[in-house]
């Protein structure tokens, strides 16, 4: 996507239109991005468009979006994610995320909204006895940490997905909880990082609780207030994104990062120069990567090219065919990977290939990514970067940044966490979150 856009914006020329793209999100914030297109609505510039603001969706995520500059091209923007149209998916996310009706307007440039950024300074409380966690679609991590210092950490297979009871979910991590508090004399805070959308702790969109019963879907919701109660200390919660981004932060000692956690999904998550979550979404699973019109269609949203097909186990398994590894039908993604990072042990050239193509695909991204975001670290972790595929993955990236965007090289750093941070580190920055009750009276 970043060469289709840079060779679009190429032709625009003397005389393109300037457009100014505005999002609306929660408290009054507003994120602006300006571009230039080629005037009339002819098909590459709409496709360029209608990308571009799929990818702010995702990225920093909005009710409302205002467009200003081009009415022909909010028009089509407004019938796109209407109910029924190709974008339909994108806004009922939108609209359970942020608990409004999404809207389309169209205005002059001068009237776009001027931005209105703001962030928040998190985590990165380490006293006390602790305990963190981590979900996944597959499994659940937790930790605990007194005083800065792992002193128990543990991850637990579940099967989050097609459960229609939310004392599932909450039965199962209570329980890993309960394992990591024998490590401590007591509890005083807890620290929780999860895919999905998380507002106040309360689960707002998430592919765990996407088969939960529609009358239980509130109960679902309050999950971690429920904890809270039960366990009567301060619960923080943040998107498993966000959380990667502060446990580089966090190793690195350094602000303005961007986290991508290849796992089950793509998770991502943003630091900025600041050191401040900027309360963006940062969903950039959804995000369109790939303008191939060939492009893998993802099962949930519909659309293709997005990056969870590029950064995930569903990469992984999309490739096995290619790569000419024979696995059983009925075999579970996550057994897929694990057959993989086998053969990447035993140096199999063909599981070699597939970690490759996602270094590829990471090189490009990586560039895509700082055309939206300001980073000067790219930190990736996950399930998928386990092993020796995570280095070829990174080996990869870097070699596309250096021989294709050179400028961008000398500017960012795309690294790996050690192994142990790969695996547990995640649930351990979580249990940074919370700020004890006693230090927030004083």
């Amino acid at each position: 996507m970043v060469l289709w856009n840079r060779a679009y914006r190429a032709t625009v020329g003397g005389d393109g239109l300037r457009l100014v793209l505005a999002l609306e999100g929660e408290s009054g914030r507003v994120s602006r991005y300006e571009t230039v297109v080629r005037r009339g609505a002819e098909p590459e510039t709409w496709r360029y468009v209608e990308r571009l603001v799929k990818f702010l969706l995702w990225a920093r995520g909005g009710w409302r979006l205002g467009g200003g500059g081009a009415p022909e091209l909010a028009a089509g923007l407004a019938e796109a994610y209407a109910a029924g149209g190709a974008r339909a998916f994108d806004a009922e996310m939108m609209e359970k995320a942020y608990g409004r009706p999404f809207v389309v307007e169209a205005c002059g440039v001068d009237a776009v909204p001027e931005e209105r950024e703001g962030g928040a300074l998190v985590g990165g409380h380490l006293d006390g006895c602790r305990l963190g966690f981590d979900l996944g679609a597959s499994d659940y991590k937790v930790a605990a940490v007194r005083d800065g210092e792992v002193v128990y950490s543990d991850e637990f297979a579940w099967d989050p997905r097609p459960q229609t009871d939310p004392q599932y979910h909450y039965d199962h991590l209570n329980a890993g909880l309960r394992a990591a508090a024998a490590y401590l004399p007591q509890v005083d805070a807890i620290g929780g990082s999860s895919a999905g959308v998380i507002v106040n702790n309360r689960f707002m969109v998430a592919s765990l609780l996407r088969n939960i019963v529609p009358e239980r879907l509130e109960e679902a919701r309050g999950l971690f207030e429920r904890l809270g109660r039960e366990w009567g200390v301060p619960v923080e919660v943040a998107n498993d994104g966000d959380v990667t981004a502060l446990a580089g932060a966090l190793s690195l000692e350094e602000n303005a990062v961007l986290g991508v956690a290849l796992g089950s999904s793509e998770a991502a998550g943003y630091l900025n120069p600041a050191g401040r979550m900027t309360g963006w979404l940062s969903e950039l699973a959804f995000a369109p990567v790939d303008m191939n019109p060939q492009a893998a269609t993802d099962e949930w949203s519909g659309d293709s090219g997005v990056g969870a097909l590029y950064f995930s186990q569903q990469a992984v398994n999309k490739l096995i065919p290619a790569a000419g590894i024979p696995v059983p039908d009925a075999m579970p993604l996550p057994e897929r990977l694990r057959l993989v990072q086998f053969l990447m042990g035993q140096e199999d050239p063909r599981a070699a290939a597939i970690y490759r193509s996602i270094g590829v695909y990471l090189g490009y991204a990586v560039a895509q990514y700082a055309e939206f975001y300001d980073f000067r670290h790219l930190l990736i972790l996950g399930r998928v970067t386990t092993g020796k595929g995570g280095s070829l993955i990174l080996a990869t990236a870097q070699a596309v940044l250096e021989g294709e965007f050179p400028e961008l090289a000398a500017r960012v750093r795309v690294q790996l966490p050690d192994e142990k941070s790969r695996r547990v580190g995640q649930a351990c920055a979580a249990a940074s979150l919370p700020q004890l009750r006693e230090a927030a009276v004083a």
